[in-house]
């Protein structure tokens, strides 16, 4: 037996321990804004964070999760309030959307460690993730916006 919490919800799987985090996610939980990209941690489009830290779920076995605190794109608010699920929206940033929950956990883990990123601090926080479409210069503007709304109280 597993357990762990996902999103605040305790969770308790009967599951080999060596099952991918991501399949655990997407097909025991029904959870899927997690999304799978290329299964080598190469993409980030699986990215959760466990115990705050972002971690390539496609890689990480259950396992890791146990005993331990995992978020995922769904629990960083019911009702898109974060400063940065705000900003993403305001900058229009998804194209065709595929990874942006990725990227939205990495800049996450971003303005929680450097409240006021630069732009370097913003590529290289984001060089896991990969955008298809190209939509990097929208991206790091929104992770400007979300720094702003966050220190403006704009939090909800």
């Amino acid at each position: 037996m597993i357990v762990f919490s996902v999103n605040g919800k305790r969770v308790d799987l009967d599951i080999d321990p060596s099952t991918p985090l991501l399949w655990v996610i997407r097909e025991q939980l029904g959870l899927t804004g997690t999304k799978y990209g290329c299964g080598m941690a190469q993409c980030g489009a699986c990215t959760v964070h466990i115990n705050g830290e972002a971690v390539r779920s496609c890689v990480a076995p259950v396992s890791r999760a146990a005993g331990k605190s995992v978020t995922t794109i769904e629990g960083l608010s019911p009702d898109l309030s974060n400063p940065l699920q705000r900003a993403w929206l305001e900058e229009d940033v998804p194209q065709c959307g595929y990874c942006q929950s990725g990227q939205l956990m990495s800049a996450a883990v971003l303005l929680r460690g450097k409240p006021q990123p630069t732009d370097e601090d913003i590529d290289e926080a984001m060089t896991g993730n990969i955008c298809r479409c190209g939509t990097y210069p929208r991206i790091r503007r929104a992770i400007h916006r979300a720094a702003e709304l966050a220190s403006s109280g704009g939090a909800r």
